[in-house]
Order: structure tokens, then C-alpha cells, then sequence
């Protein structure tokens, strides 16, 4: 099994914190992994032997003059190339399985405003939200108008809070706007939701869809950012402290989204909740972090499971 990391974005240490857990929650005794480094410099493994370039052609590599092909790609690749799909069409030509969501469904969730204008149309709650492109010219005042404050300001495409800021006023506005497009061509702006942020955790294998125990994110900061992320700053209560109504209908909407995207393997879908218990779709994370800090194995282990066993029933589907 190749458990890939890295990527060409600000999100290569995070996808290697992943991939780190991961390779080590992999049974050893049914599988043998090895780390697969992406960057743009090289694609290369990591193993106790060494380091060893990978063969782009058929994604091999030789160990003491021995050919190692892998007979599954796990996928933990934060951002570019992993989680837009590109890498996910590399391997479907040259035909090795992956146990995560396919190229198409990978590059409309990595596009928030496309996603969730697919998902609208099938009746999904999302924020009102204004898509920029590079080139154009916005006119804060005209989003103001349409938005109002505070807003979100954040790349269309990447995840980890990078480029995001919450604006509060017009002379926010235009700095906001130039630091989402350090992280990509196209820039997204959304009307704030008030309400509790709440996230659910999903993975399919060959009994379907399961969602996970809902967790709450209380963060210490203005909102969820890399800090609240990955340093601490936020508290995350597993599971999320809400009715069971509430619970069943937010994992009934999440296995809905998961199974109408044509999901598979892990996912994360995060929302904003109404005080009337009104889910708003924030965005859907197809690769969701995975790192010993991250909510998704914190929801696998409050559902009394092990990553271990969960991995091992989504392997079966690859």
C-alpha cells in the first residue's frame, strides 16, 4: 500500500502528519506500506532501506534491484494534486486502485463555490457567497451590499484555513481579497452564518456509508484557522453536545451529501448549525486531516473503533 503525502501546497506538513498515522495504524501482519513522498521536486519513498525515486510511468520503484508495485494507493494529500483530483486521474490510467473519492468527485468538492452550487440544487443549505476571479476587479462596496458584515474571505480551492480572513469592514475588504489569491486563481466570498460549527465524519466500505460521532468546534479565535486547527487554540467536544434529533438529522444529510457527490473512503463535511438546530453546509472535505490532532480519528475512537479496524474494512473495498 502507498500511503502518499506532501503535495505542492501550504498543506505538505499537515499531509505528512496524516500520513504518519495512517502508515502507523496500518496492520502490519495484512498489508506492508511504505510513505511516498509528492513534491514538485521529486516522487521518491521513504522506507528503513532508504530513499528511493519513484517511476512515474507505472508508479514503482526498485529496492536492491527488486520492482515494488503497490497493489493500493491510500491518498492523504492535502490540497494539490491530491485532493483536487489530479492524482486520482493519474492512477486511473494507469489503472492502480485508490481507496479514495474518484477524480471527478475530488475536483468539484476541492472547488467550494462549485460544489455548492451542485449541492444547492438538491435543496443543501449553504451561504450566499460571490465567486472572484483572477483579473476581475471587485467593488467591496457592491459585496458589502450583497453580503454584508462580517463576511468570509477564502480561496476557492485548499483547505487548513489557509488565505481565509473574516472581514469585518470595507477597509478590510481589499487586503482580504489579494491574501486568498496567494493561495489560488479564484477567490470566494460568503455571507456570514451564525450558529455552532459542527462537523461530521464519513467513510464507505462494503456495508455503505457510515457517519461517525459529531463533533463541536468552540475555537478560542475569531473563527476556525490554522491555529484553532493545529496549535490548540479551539476545543473540540466529541460528540457534539446536541439533541439526538439534531444528531440524526445532521448525519442523515451528511451520508445524503456523501452518497449524491459519489464519495468514498474518508470524508469530513462541516456545517453551521441554526439555534433552531437549521444545518448551513459550510464545505466537504474529501481528504480530511488524519493527524493525531485532527477530528476524524478523535470521532473514530468515541464511536469505539480503532483506526486500525477502520482502515481495514475500507482497504476491503479497494
Amino acid at each position: 500500500i502507498a500511503v502518499i503525502y506532501g503535495g505542492y501546497s501550504s498543506e505538505f506538513k499537515i499531509s505528512q502528519k496524516s500520513a504518519g498515522l495512517l502508515f502507523e495504524s496500518i496492520d502490519n501482519e495484512l498489508y506492508e506500506p511504505y510513505m511516498v513522498e509528492v513534491s514538485k521536486k521529486s516522487w521518491h519513498v521513504h522506507s528503513k532501506g532508504g530513499i528511493f525515486p519513484i517511476d512515474k510511468n507505472k508508479f514503482t520503484f526498485l529496492i536492491n534491484e527488486q520492482l515494488v508495485a503497490f497493489d493500493l494507493a491510500l491518498i492523504t494529500i492535502h490540497g494539490t494534486p491530491g485532493e483536487d483530483g489530479k492524482l486520482q486521474a493519474y492512477f486511473d490510467m494507469i489503472e492502480l486502485p485508490y481507496i479514495n473519492s474518484s477524480a471527478f468527485a475530488s475536483s468539484l468538492t476541492f472547488n467550494k463555490w462549485a460544489c455548492n452550487s451542485f449541492l444547492r440544487a438538491f435543496g443543501v443549505d449553504t451561504a450566499k457567497a460571490i465567486l472572484i476571479r483572477r483579473g476581475e476587479t471587485p467593488n467591496p462596496i457592491e459585496i458589502a451590499d450583497e453580503l454584508g458584515f462580517p463576511c468570509f474571505v477564502k480561496p476557492n480551492d485548499g483547505g487548513s484555513s489557509f488565505g481565509i480572513s473574516k472581514v469585518k469592514t470595507l477597509m478590510e475588504m481589499p487586503e482580504a481579497i489579494a491574501k486568498a489569491f496567494s493561495e489560488g486563481d479564484e477567490v470566494v466570498v460568503e455571507a456570514f452564518l451564525s450558529g455552532r460549527e459542527i462537523t461530521c465524519g464519513l467513510y464507505s466500505d462494503n456495508d455503505g456509508v457510515h457517519a461517525l460521532p459529531l463533533t463541536e468546534i468552540i475555537t478560542h479565535n475569531d473563527y476556525f484557522d490554522y491555529e484553532a486547527k493545529y496549535e490548540g487554540k479551539s476545543n473540540e467536544v466529541t460528540p457534539a453536545e446536541i439533541s439526538e434529533e439534531w444528531t440524526k438529522n445532521i448525519q442523515d444529510l451528511s451520508k445524503s451529501v456523501f452518497r449524491r457527490l459519489g464519495l468514498k473512503g474518508f470524508a469530513r463535511i462541516d456545517y453551521m448549525v441554526s439555534e433552531d438546530g437549521t444545518p448551513s453546509l459550510i464545505e466537504v472535505n474529501t481528504n480530511p486531516g488524519m493527524s493525531p490532532q485532527s477530528i476524524v480519528p478523535q470521532m473514530i475512537e468515541k464511536n469505539g473503533q480503532t483506526l486500525t479496524d477502520v482502515l481495514n474494512s475500507i482497504f476491503l473495498v479497494g
